[in-house]
């Protein structure tokens, strides 16, 4: 769609061709359905914890129907919004046929006409990756797909995946009274690849439901259920559960399109090789974008990829390199996780000369007053410079620390720059103050921090 909306600012020559549901996966299946079934797990998480704050509750319970009724009917409504956007494309350019390569200007539709383009953008997208041996569990594997079509909750589930959706789906599951055990490979704990962060992080979920962050398993399909059997570092055992929820992310739609057909180079994985700055593929007319690249599945990024590959296309021969946003991406769970500019890995794997800075949340002022005293924030700066580079984190509200830390680093900024902003007390922002400080001084640009929490007094 922000491919077209650009193109169409240049050419009324444009064909856009879609066979397969409309909606975006962001609406149907992604972003906001899964938030909706979080904002249910954690209304109802939150409602038994009042007791900390001397507030006595009823006994709140849990319908499983009311809570996908109303999943499905707002997620009806954020796809009624994407379908009316495309009602409003100009009449003619939507074909509602699927397309493949015959050569690199001609597609070749499922009604068998040919079309021939001067230049093509692939926006594809992407459908769940299922391995296959969670074959085994016959129809009782599903995808993310499947869970927002529930008419009501069951009574367990096996999630495989680690990852985001593993992770935000999982918890959910789990709050809601639905009986979840979590397995995933590598000790992946979604984003995360700051170890000190991954630990804690890891901590904090086992902690509220089963999760094997490594295990070897076995999936059988019986007559009571999928019969999960495994083994890992802290020994062996076995569960049967309703459903295996496949989480273990998601693959590019680009297996059916005939590339073989083309002059493109490809990449391993199947993916044309592209400059990620222009959405060009090589030096040809072809552009992709979005999920279909199979690097950031997220929906601001496919946007920005689907406006650049949109305009180059239709500029050709006139191509466009473009910095790109710094890199931001949330976990929903809770709490929540976050990463803004660049990784623990990406810098390592680098050899660039950085320092650390950290803040716990479990005395930060803010935090604890409001009961969600849980997480760790790890700051990474450039040792020369002082500049800002990224940051990762596990704890509460990090979804908008993460953009106060993103827009620093876009911009340019020092950590000592950073810390000349405002910063109003109490608030949770004092946590990031807090990882700045002790990240400036390690880059030898600032007084050594107090041990103890510096934002949680008067004197902050």
């Amino acid at each position: 769609m922000g491919a077209y909306r650009e193109a169409r600012k240049y050419t009324n020559r444009i064909a856009l061709i879609d066979g397969g549901p409309l909606g975006t996966t962001c609406a149907r299946v992604g972003c906001m359905p899964s938030k909706l079934l979080i904002a249910a797990a954690n209304a109802y998480h939150d409602a038994q914890e009042t007791d900390r704050f001397g507030v006595r509750s009823g006994a709140p319970s849990v319908d499983g129907k009311a809570v996908m009724a109303r999943v499905r009917s707002e997620r009806d409504r954020f796809v009624g919004f994407v379908m009316d956007a495309v009602e409003g494309f100009d009449e003619g350019h939507l074909i509602r046929e699927f397309a493949s390569f015959v050569d690199d200007h001609t597609l070749k539709l499922s009604s068998g006409r040919t079309i021939t383009a001067r230049a093509i953008v692939i926006a594809t997208g992407s459908r769940p990756n299922v391995p296959p041996p969670f074959q085994a569990a016959g129809e009782r594997l599903i995808v993310n797909d499947d869970l927002f079509d529930w008419d009501d909750l069951p009574q367990s589930v096996a999630v495989f995946g680690a990852g985001v959706i593993g992770l935000e789906l999982g918890q959910a599951l789990s709050r809601l009274g639905v009986r979840v055990r979590l397995f995933g490979r590598d000790h992946f704990v979604g984003p995360i690849s700051d170890p000190k962060l991954r630990d804690y992080a890891a901590d904090t979920f086992e902690a509220e439901f089963p999760a094997h962050w490594h295990a070897d398993t076995e999936i059988s399909n019986t007559d009571e259920g999928v019969l999960i059997q495994w083994k890992d570092e802290n020994g062996a055992g076995e569960e049967t559960f309703d459903f295996l929820l496949a989480a273990t992310g998601r693959r590019a739609n680009i297996d059916k399109l005939g590339l073989e057909n083309t002059s493109l180079e490809l990449a391993p994985n199947g993916v044309p090789v592209f400059d990620p700055l222009s959405g060009r593929a090589g030096e040809s007319h072809i552009f992709i974008a979005g999920d279909a690249v199979a690097d950031l599945p997220l929906l601001h990024e496919a946007a920005d990829e689907g406006r650049l590959a949109g305009e180059n296309a239709a500029r050709l021969p006139h191509a466009y390199r473009r910095a790109r946003r710094a890199a931001l991406g949330v976990v929903f769970s809770e709490p929540q996780i976050a990463i803004a500019g660049q990784t623990f890995k990406q810098l390592t794997d680098q050899g660039a000369a950085f320092e650390i800075g950290e803040a716990s949340f479990e005395d930060q002022g803010r935090a604890r007053v409001m009961g969600v005293n849980k997480g760790l924030l790890r700051v990474y700066g450039e040792k020369e410079t002082g500049r800002l580079l990224g940051a990762e984190m596990v704890g509460p509200q990090a979804e908008h620390l993460a953009h106060l830390i993103a827009w620093a680093i876009q911009s340019g900024q020092t950590v000592s720059e950073v810390l000349q902003n405002p910063f109003y007390h109490p608030v949770v922002e004092e946590g990031l103050r807090t990882a700045l400080r002790t990240l400036n001084n390690a880059l030898g640009f600032g007084p050594n921090p107090p041990l103890r929490c510096i934002d949680c007094g008067p004197g902050a």
